[in-house]
């Protein structure tokens, strides 16, 4: 392999490993913004564009003074609602912090079944935000006119809440959301029995979970959620993103093998320190000397953080296999990050078979943030101006409905 080539591996491990799983999302696209100056505001624009020919990447800024009108997202609800928003504090007493939220409640006096919403990987606001789109907003507000409660909160770290996001792995969200929970609990406009959760991407993780550890969950919706160990997702994820990018087959079949070996250190080494020494002398040799020891460990330290570390290792079947309660898990076929393939059918096989109230519905042309997708490519999400796919939303909506109204 020419050395050139591994300087292009090396780059697209980067650019697939570190964006779309730990920052949950892509850098490449558009990019809108509002720069406050003053009593003057600017619109500003970043076409970004990750340029793989080297070892550093370039970033273009294109500036204009037009407004981007057409970025307004037309799913967005607008007020009047028709129901009510309250800003909610609860209290993590496991952690001592204390979380900030959306609680929308549907109009009239009776007490309504409730659903709590978790968000992905990175770290992501009460409506996950992400690339202009709200989509939580987005589901809160379709859930609530259909009668539904609905809890959305920003992660921890994030927005009004207290805690440290870098610092925090899978099981910590876990116990934010038991204290959601128990806060859902302890309002009388909530049925106690009724009170489900929809989990996005690995928040569909922490929803398996919680709903093993809170017994009285009612339900749990899973929405491009991962059903196989961290590892397999980020070697199924690279190999079709470079594929749908238009990397050489050669090169794909490289840095997965190169990637390959790194999750082997990872499962094999438990000690932090040791794994970050071996990867950066693999990312080195790799290179064949291209890349220097401080950029080496820099790479190394993404794959030895806390949250990193759960994610690889974690197999989300476990969890899976004891959820008893009814389930509604979507998977796209054009999620690229969550790959419909490898998770789908992990799923049948340790769910299905364990639990007889399960849907398992796989949309064609759906990806990993449940829009209508062209390519899959996370640089879409943005030029998309749907923000959650209707069809995406009327199942969740009637599976949900069906699960909290009494049968006549």
């Amino acid at each position: 392999m020419t050395v050139y080539r591994k300087i292009k591996i090396l780059q697209i491990i980067l650019l697939l490993l570190i964006t779309s799983i730990l920052s949950g999302q892509n850098p490449e696209g558009d990019w809108y913004g509002t720069l406050n100056a003053g009593n003057q505001s600017l619109r500003l624009r970043f076409s970004v564009k990750v340029d793989t020919s080297g070892i550093y990447n370039s970033f273009p800024l294109d500036l204009t003074n037009v407004n981007p009108g057409w970025l307004k997202r037309p799913q967005e609800p607008k007020e009047p609602f028709g129901y009510s928003s309250e800003n909610v504090k609860f209290y993590n007493s496991k952690d001592n912090i204390t979380l900030s939220g959306t609680l929308t409640l549907p109009p009239g006096e009776n007490a309504f079944p409730a659903v709590i919403l978790i968000t992905g990987s990175g770290p992501q606001n009460r409506d996950e935000e992400i690339m202009d789109h709200k989509p939580f907003l987005v589901l809160s507000d379709y859930l609530t006119k259909l009668g539904i409660a609905v809890l959305r909160f920003d992660d921890r770290g994030v927005g009004e809440s207290e805690g440290d996001f870098t610092k925090a792995t899978t099981m910590d969200f876990v116990s934010d959301v038991e204290a959601a929970y128990d806060y859902l609990n302890s309002r009388k406009e909530i049925k106690k029995d009724k009170i489900g959760l929809a989990g996005h991407s690995e928040g569909g993780i922490v929803a398996s979970l919680v709903a093993n550890s809170r017994k009285n969950c009612s339900f749990i919706v899973l929405l491009a959620s991962p059903s196989v160990k961290g590892s397999e997702i980020i070697l199924a994820q690279q190999e079709l993103i470079a594929r749908a990018s238009g990397v050489p087959e050669e090169d794909i079949r490289d840095y997965r093998k190169l990637n390959e070996a790194i999750m082997d250190v990872i499962d094999r080494e438990k000690d932090a320190s040791l794994q970050e020494k071996v990867i950066s002398e693999m990312i080195i040799s790799a290179s064949s000397g291209v890349v220097d020891e401080m950029t080496a460990q820099q790479y190394a330290k993404k794959f030895t953080n806390p949250w990193m570390q759960f994610y690889l290792r974690y197999d989300p079947s476990i969890a899976l296999r004891e959820v008893k309660i009814p389930i509604l898990a979507i998977y796209g076929k054009k999620d690229l990050q969550v790959p419909s393939g490898i998770n789908k059918d992990a799923f049948n096989k340790n769910v299905i078979l364990n639990n007889r109230e399960v849907l398992l519905i796989e949309f064609e042309n759906i990806n990993h943030l449940m829009q209508n997708a062209e390519t899959g490519l996370p640089g879409e999400y943005s030029t998309i101006k749907e923000t959650i796919s209707p069809e995406v939303l009327k199942v969740i909506g009637e599976w949900i409905t069906r699960q909290v109204v009494p049968t006549q």
